[in-house]
């Protein structure tokens, strides 16, 4: 049994992202409002949902004075990971399993305001940029079982010159993760010229993490028959208390005995992590006759998580000691829109996103295994049925950029296809109710590897999503 040595919940090292609770990059949420719901296609936006979506175009509020939109969000992700590995059939008889992971999400909110006087107009905002809530895989994920899987393989090989062999194993395991990014903005609008507006401003980036998971009670059945006083008979025992029988029957030395017990003893996660970091943003509108154009450039935001981990609950994994820094930096963002009325009261919109996660430093230096970044397409129409009612509608398309090599059952990204609808209603002059349904459809991803988990077997994962969010929000202005 040499080879168990560090193979037991190695993948809990790797950073689990909870990221994908809305729209946007690996680590970042572009849907800050319930308008994005209904019409993903903002990015010209001249209301005030402008102060994310394209903070230059504010220039264009209707009135001067003070504009609010208060907004929350709900939304339900399902994470699902299908394995084939041959080691998963000496539990539960099927070399395929599905390890399921759940996240919800009921009040996710937000608020931006804005001051309009003369030609500068003064923003701010409050919103998750990243993250969102808590994933929980109950039954853990494969990496994890994986390793615990070969306990048999490698009792076997220990057993087969003495007459013994194991046929099964077992273990109870679990992870959840929480990553929610808290952003505030700050800004100001110029209007430059009839046409063109300019935006400078700042936002501080807030990343609160949590990691609890364990691995527990891993047992296998050992049957070693021309030692009956060792009592293995195959029924299923701790695999600490075969490790110590072996050591007594002289089949391991003292000193391997000590290795493998602790290799093989539960393991328990209990991190906290933190970390905060601002990066500016600049924004240009053009404005001519019915047709207006955004542009925003979000730069790089410079961030490092430190761990606060409980006393003995780092899995003995050195990314998970108390103390340890990690880097966890938002990718720059660039914006482009554009919103054209075709006729008074039927407007058409589309916009292209670009994010730079290859630049952005993340843990394991991931980064370098992603071509480029997520590009994202995106298109809506909204018509004013009156000066009561209106309805809009959009779709975003999602083509990741990331390569075979960054996937795992920790962190993956896919291509997606993603629909909002909804409406508005004037309720007074003043006031603005907006309700909205945002669903995404993920493309799988299937990934074969020769050494699965690092594991010298072959495997294959296949990555799943479901996504859905419902909003209401209210925009007011005095």
């Amino acid at each position: 049994m040499k080879t168990t040595k560090k193979i037991i919940l190695t993948g809990m090292a790797c950073c689990f992202y909870v990221s994908g609770l809305f729209a946007g990059g690996l680590l970042t949420n572009t849907n800050q409002s319930v308008h994005f719901l209904r019409n993903p296609a903002r990015d010209a936006s001249t209301e005030i949902d402008a102060v994310y979506t394209n903070p230059a175009g504010l220039a264009n509020l209707s009135e001067e004075g003070w504009h609010f939109s208060l907004n929350n969000q709900s939304a339900f992700q399902t994470r699902t990971i299908t394995s084939t590995f041959d080691a998963f059939k000496m539990n539960g008889g099927s070399a395929t399993k599905s390890f399921k992971g759940e996240a919800t999400a009921p009040f996710i909110p937000s608020l931006f305001g804005a001051y309009k006087k003369d030609k500068w107009v003064f923003s701010g905002g409050f919103a998750i940029v990243g993250g969102g809530g808590s994933l929980k895989f109950k039954e853990g994920l494969p990496s994890f079982e994986a390793k615990a899987a070969q306990l048999p393989v490698l009792a076997n090989q220990m057993l087969s010159g003495v007459g013994g062999s194991v046929t099964q194993y077992s273990m109870k395991q679990s992870l959840e993760g929480t990553s929610i990014t808290y952003g505030t903005q700050l800004g100001a609008t110029y209007t430059i010229s009839d046409m063109f507006s300019g935006f400078v401003g700042v936002r501080a980036s807030f990343v609160s993490n949590g990691y609890e998971g364990y691995l527990r009670n891993i047992q296998i059945n050992p049957n070693l028959p021309v030692m009956p006083a060792l009592g293995l008979n195959g029924s299923m025992v701790p695999a600490s208390e075969f490790i110590n029988k072996m050591g007594v029957a002289g089949q391991l030395t003292p000193t391997q005995v000590g290795a493998y017990l602790k290799e093989v003893a539960d393991k328990e996660v209990d991190v906290k992590q933190s970390g905060w970091g601002i990066a500016p943003i600049l924004g240009l509108n053009f404005s001519y006759e019915k047709l207006n154009v955004g542009v925003k450039y979000e730069f790089a935001t410079k961030i490092e998580v430190e761990n606060d981990t409980k006393d003995g609950k780092d899995a003995g994994m050195d990314a998970f000691k108390n103390g340890v820094k990690t880097p966890y930096d938002t990718p720059a963002l660039f914006t482009i829109g554009a919103q054209y009325d075709i006729i008074p009261d039927v407007t058409v919109s589309a916009g292209y996103h670009h994010f730079f996660d290859s630049d952005a430093k993340m843990a394991g230096d991931k980064q370098k295994q992603i071509n480029g970044g997520i590009n994202e397409f995106l298109f809506g129409a909204e018509w004013r049925i009156n000066k009561m009612f209106l309805i809009s509608a959009g779709a975003q398309f999602a083509k990741t950029g990331v390569t075979d090599a960054y996937q795992s059952d920790l962190s993956y990204s896919l291509d997606s296809n993603s629909f909002g609808l909804g409406g508005a209603v004037n309720v007074t002059e003043k006031i603005r109710v907006n309700l909205a349904y945002f669903w995404t459809n993920y493309k799988d991803w299937t990934r074969k590897s020769e050494n699965y988990n690092g594991l010298p077997l072959s495997g294959t994962d296949v990555f799943a999503r479901t996504n859905k969010a419902f909003g209401i929000g209210v925009d007011f202005r005095f």
